[in-house]
């Protein structure tokens, strides 16, 4: 599962709108996965999105585990 292991933030459902010609297109609903990287925190190797990723390198794992 595509899932950030800090936060638990997870996929999404949006729908895109493209105007063509001036007249309302609905196109099919897409899935949208969050940015994730593989990441060391406290010693293993775990799936973060990039905003913990980022909160990680600014402030140091006590922030993030706080946040879980």
């Amino acid at each position: 599962m595509r899932q950030c292991n800090v936060c638990h933030k997870g996929s999404v459902m949006r729908a895109q709108r493209r105007l063509l010609r001036g007249n309302y297109n609905p196109l099919p609903k897409q899935r949208k996965y969050p940015n994730l990287q593989w990441a060391k925190v406290g010693g293993e190797r775990l799936k973060v999105c990039t905003t913990c990723l980022k909160t990680l390198n600014k402030k140091g794992e006590a922030a993030l585990t706080k946040k879980a």
